[in-house]
């Protein structure tokens, strides 16, 4: 995937600092569906076979990427390690690792 190679990798921890804003990065009903449906996946990956997951999203500098296992899903954002939240309107794509 091309936003891949075009997003910076930060670590899980640095993700807390970071900013942004209330706008979807999808515009498409059918994309926003598949997002929501590769995050129920990772989740059930993250839970029973505590497998890591490729993040990339957007905060208000541009494209990110984090590498971790996705602990919960909740209405309005996703969860990692130690509380760290990045909002799901935020997420352009999550890959397998």
């Amino acid at each position: 995937m091309d936003v891949l190679y075009k997003s910076l990798l930060v670590q899980k921890e640095d993700v807390a600092t970071l900013h942004f804003p209330k706008e979807d990065v999808l515009f498409l009903k059918d994309d926003k569906q598949k997002r929501q449906k590769r995050l129920q996946d990772a989740i059930t990956l993250g839970n029973i076979e505590h497998e890591k997951v490729k993040i990339v999203f957007q905060d208000i500098e541009g494209l990110k990427r984090v590498e971790t296992t996705i602990w919960a899903v909740t209405d309005t954002a996703i969860v990692l390690k130690k509380g760290v939240i990045i909002p799901i309107t935020r997420i352009v794509s999550i890959e397998l690792l």
